[in-house]
């Protein structure tokens, strides 16, 4: 099964899996997304709980015993959730090229910060070095968006200084113990993350506004054959101006 563009693939999910996303969808527990196994079949829940369910063949016994349930199963030529492509997104593949010159990128020092979004408005961070690249890579989890930043500054006081005096901003930053965190802030809460910053090894600060959020490079990571099957898209990154 796999999930659509606002979240990233479940890979090999069971059939357990698939029924307990399900249940937490429907009873509002804080998860969300398209369980699909392509041209085939899937599972939405919608908006107010809506169940959509579709598939490549006519399902009539199943349909009758909706109905015996006492619920009122009615047709439709799709689904609401259905995927749609995003229109500002690039399909770059994370593939041998893209490692090889974000390694290039790394060794010259002009990046060493990825954010790994495995689900959407989910990130892991990790600190590139020429050593770990390979084993970061071997890590991410599957049909992630690898995106790449500038490196963590280690003036903690120059970044702390850069905090707008208003909005949203991203603060990212490795403790002592070598564990990289990151929290969204607006005003109310600057002064709490520059407390929490101010103890760091190295920090950064990140735009969250759309238009502004602009990676140095981005990518979709293929499956182990090379294609892109994930449905979502990487951000516009800067090295596309050189495309």
């Amino acid at each position: 099964m796999s999930q659509g563009s606002s979240l990233s693939h479940i890979s090999a999910s069971s059939l357990e899996t698939g029924l307990e996303l399900v249940r937490l969808m429907l009873r509002d527990g804080g998860a969300w997304c398209r369980l699909e196994v392509e041209d085939a079949f899937a599972v939405h829940v919608g908006w107010d709980q809506y169940l959509y369910v579709g598939g490549d063949r006519p399902c009539h016994e199943a349909l009758a015993r909706i109905r015996e349930f006492g619920l009122f199963p009615e047709r439709m030529d799709a689904s609401p959730d259905d995927f749609e492509p995003e229109e500002d997104g690039v399909r770059r593949p994370g593939d041998d090229d893209f490692w090889a010159g974000l390694h290039e990128a790394v060794v010259r020092s002009h990046a060493a910060l990825l954010e790994e979004i495995y689900v959407q408005n989910a990130s892991r961070w990790h600190r590139l070095t020429s050593d770990n690249i390979e084993a970061v890579r071997a890590g991410l989890a599957p049909r992630a968006r690898p995106a790449v930043w500038p490196d963590l500054s280690s003036d903690i006081s120059s970044v702390l200084h850069a905090l707008p005096t208003d909005g949203l901003i991203e603060g990212v930053w490795q403790d002592k113990g070598g564990h990289i965190h990151s929290a969204i802030a607006d005003e109310d809460a600057f002064a709490e993350l520059a407390v929490r910053m101010s103890r760091a090894e190295a920090a950064a600060l990140l735009p969250v506004y759309a238009g502004e959020r602009v990676p140095l490079f981005s990518a979709v990571m293929p499956d182990s054959d090379g294609v892109v099957r994930a449905r979502w898209q990487a951000d516009r990154a800067l090295g596309d101006l050189d495309r």
